[in-house]
This record gives C-alpha cells, sequence and structure tokens, in this order.
C-alpha cells in the first residue's frame, strides 16, 4: 500500500505497468537517501516533541524505531519491498510496524515532498564536502609535483605553435590553481544545499506551529528557504548549480588529460608513465597507449553535457512540485559518482609520473629563447622594436643561435611564490564548505 492510498486496492496488469513506470530507478537510487531522511525524520520529530504535537514519550518511541532502521541500513539487512515506492514510504512503514501509532504521527506536518527535499539537500551536502576532499588531494598532488618540477623547463605553446620556455613546474601549478576556482563554484552549490527546506510542505507550508529555526539548527544546516513554494522551486536549481560546479572540476581534468596524452605522445615525449597505466596494442608491439588519460577526458566531457541535462529537463516547468523532479536523482547521482572516480584515479596516476630534463636543449626549441634575447638586447640599450625585428630577421635568415645558459634561471623562484599564494587561496575556500 502506498502512503498515499485511502484504502487497499488490488493490483492488476494496468495498475503493476503504471506503478513500474512511475516508481522507475527509485528503489535503486534511494537507497543512497536512506541515513539521510532517517537524519531528517529524526530533527523533524524532535521538534514537533518541543511544540506539543508529539509527547515525550511518544518521541523516545520514534528515536528508537528510527535508530534501528538506522542500524539495519548501516548493516546492509534494509530493503524497499516490492510495492513500496520509495525509500522515504519503506522507513515510515517500519517505523509504524515497530513502534505501531507513533509511528503514524512523524509526518504530521511535513509532506513527502519537503521530506524528499531535505534528504536530497543533507546527501548534497555530504557529497559535495566529498568532492572537495578529494579535489583537495589532487590539488595537494598537483602542488608538490608543481614544487619538485620547479625549475625543469618546458616548451610553452600558443596556438599550438612554440612560445616561449616555461617550467613543469608552472604547468602543475596551473591545473592546481585551476581547482582553486572550481571549488569556489562548488561552494556556491554547497551553500545552496545548506538550505533547510523541511517544513515547507507541498510548498504550500503547514497549518501546525512548526519551528523551522529548530530542525534547521538540529540538520546543522547554516539557514533555511524561507519562502514555502521556492523552497519546492529548489528542486533541480540546487542540482543544476552543482552540476555546473561538477563540469567545472571536469573540465580542468579533462584539458589536463589532453595535455598528458599530447606529452605522451613519441614525437612530444615529454612525459612517462609506467607500464601499469598504460597498455597496449594487439599488433603493434611498441605502444604504449595513455587509456587511462583518454578516458579521463572521455568521462569528464560527458559530465560537462550533465548541467544541459538538467536544463531540458526542469527549465518548462511551471512553479510547484512536479514528478518531472524525479528524474533529477538520475542525472546528479550519476555526475557524483563519475567525478569522484575521476578524481581518485587521476590523483592515483600522477604518483608515478616522471618528466623527461634538458627537453630545452634539443635544437629545435631555439625560438622558444627570442623573447629572451630580444630582452637582452634592450637591456643593453636597442629599442625593443629595433631588438624585434633583429632577432626576427636572425630566425628567417637560419642564423639564431640564442644564449640558453639565460634558461629563464627565475622560473623556480617565480613558481614557487606562485604555489605559495596559491595554497593560501585553497585553504580560504576549504573553508566555505565547514
Amino acid at each position: 500500500m502506498k502512503i498515499w492510498q485511502k484504502k487497499d486496492f488490488e493490483h492488476n496488469d494496468i495498475s503493476l505497468k503504471t506503478e513500474s513506470f512511475t516508481v522507475g530507478n527509485d528503489r535503486v537510487l534511494d537507497m543512497r537517501l536512506a541515513p539521510f531522511d532517517i537524519m531528517a525524520s529524526l530533527a523533524h520529530a524532535e521538534m514537533l516533541k518541543e511544540v506539543g504535537i508529539i509527547s515525550g514519550q511518544e518521541f523516545e518511541d520514534i528515536q528508537k524505531g528510527l535508530h534501528q532502521i538506522e542500524e539495519k541500513i548501516r548493516s546492509g539487512k534494509f530493503a524497499i519491498e516490492e510495492h513500496i515506492e520509495d525509500i522515504h514510504s519503506q522507513i515510515e512503514k517500519e517505523l509504524i510496524d515497530s513502534i505501531g501509532d507513533a509511528g503514524k504521527k512523524v509526518h504530521t506536518g511535513r509532506s513527502r515532498n519537503d521530506q524528499v527535499l531535505v534528504a536530497i539537500k543533507l546527501y548534497l551536502k555530504a557529497e559535495i564536502k566529498e568532492i572537495a576532499q578529494l579535489s583537495l588531494t589532487l590539488f595537494e598532488r598537483l602542488q608538490s609535483l608543481s614544487e619538485e618540477n620547479s625549475s625543469h623547463l618546458m616548451p610553452g605553446y600558443t596556438h599550438l605553435q612554440l612560445a616561449m620556455p616555461s617550467s613543469f613546474g608552472m604547468w602543475f601549478g596551473a591545473y592546481a590553481e585551476a581547482l582553486v576556482d572550481d571549488l569556489e563554484v562548488l561552494s556556491s552549490a554547497y551553500s545552496l544545499a545548506n538550505k533547510n527546506p523541511l517544513g515547507s510542505g507541498a510548498g504550500y507550508g503547514s497549518a501546525f506551529p512548526l519551528n523551522r529555526t529548530l530542525t534547521t539548527k538540529l540538520l546543522n544546516m547554516k539557514t533555511l528557504n524561507f519562502n514555502s513554494l521556492y523552497a519546492q522551486m529548489t528542486r533541480g536549481k540546487t542540482e543544476k548549480v552543482l552540476l555546473n560546479a561538477i563540469a567545472s572540476i571536469a573540465a580542468t581534468i579533462s584539458k589536463f588529460s589532453y595535455d598528458i596524452c599530447l606529452y605522451l605522445n613519441q614525437q612530444f615525449d615529454y612525459l612517462i608513465f609506467p607500464d601499469s597505466l598504460t597498455t597496449g596494442s594487439s599488433i603493434m608491439p611498441h605502444k604504449k597507449n595513455p587509456d587511462v588519460f583518454e578516458l579521463l577526458r572521455a568521462k569528464c566531457n560527458r559530465i560537462q553535457a550533465y548541467p544541459n541535462e538538467m536544463t531540458l529537463l526542469i527549465n518548462n516547468l511551471p512553479s510547484g512540485y512536479h514528478r518531472d523532479m524525479q528524474l533529477t536523482k538520475e542525472i546528479t547521482f550519476s555526475a557524483i559518482d563519475t567525478i569522484k572516480e575521476c578524481l581518485q584515479m587521476l590523483t592515483f596516476a600522477l604518483k608515478d609520473v616522471k618528466i623527461k630534463e634538458g627537453l630545452l636543449e634539443d635544437k629545435k626549441f631555439d625560438t622558444l629563447f627570442t623573447v629572451d634575447e630580444i630582452n637582452q638586447l634592450v637591456k643593453n640599450g636597442m629599442t625593443f622594436r629595433d631588438a624585434y625585428r633583429k632577432i626576427g630577421n636572425d630566425v628567417n635568415e637560419g642564423k639564431f643561435n640564442p644564449d640558453k645558459s639565460i634558461k629563464h634561471t627565475h622560473e623556480g623562484s617565480i613558481c614557487n611564490l606562485c604555489n605559495k599564494e596559491i595554497r593560501a587561496l585553497m585553504m580560504d575556500v576549504m573553508k566555505k564548505f565547514e
């Protein structure tokens, strides 16, 4: 029996088909919401006791029953029964079976709409903090590689043409700083998820004297969604902001993975990864294919489509709740799982990366030093434009022979100064997830 049914009815082929279509994947997807529904129900029940809607004894019974269900969830013994629509209905059914009429009172003053919404927000908060922590771990790996390679020169490119000397330290450090900006975006999603919708009902509040400030405090949320209708309108909106943040992280990983694939190419040959992180060819024995990084690139490119998918799902809906919103879970959960997997894999892979030193000794990289040579001439008194023309003509006539002893000797100190500032920025951003 559904929690919205007024009386039992016999299942037939039509009702079973309707149930299968409307429930969809919820029985599987909802399992990850189970502990958060328990958390929200405990807070709601305590608030009902404080405002005098249920007795102290009834609250104790509800609390005990919910903790017993929570233990079943932790031990893996909890399951959603056939013909039960979702995790929220199953928890309520088990609570009533366990403690009787007191369990029938826990839904007083709330709708399944705000019940689902608060569980999702609590779940998103937890996942956002985990994504932030995984991003921080990757950040630390990139920072370490940047510091280790701050003076190891590499070619810089614009338009995929040789530009100026850079360093592997600056390259690794650039992606570390990119993660700082990505987590700034992620912190916005955390801020939205940290607002309590419980007590907004189906979007039109409740006639009971609910204390929404108390449940906000009990749930350790920063504030609440004040307007009850807007609370319902955040369903899908919060997820969309999160998906944009995840897409931002994914864009950083995708670009970095593309760089790695390029630099592993034999014609570049800037990096070395162990055989355990590459694959071979069935007919070409010399191949070391960067499959890990190609898949990171592909998975992260797919992630960047999710915000658009969410937009198409929710964009043509008027205010209030609509069943369309059920499908937001499939999109959001998939994005969360994939970005966590990619963050973990990239961090793991980078522990074994090695770089080629002395790359710029090769004459094919001589033109990287044109700007250094121009600057030297300017320091000796020549105007910039005359120096530019002289060096340009030398290159065109094959007479350019740079003094590579310059070698951007300041590169290492600049890189390390950047890293110090970037680390401070990251620490400030991480405070937003506390």
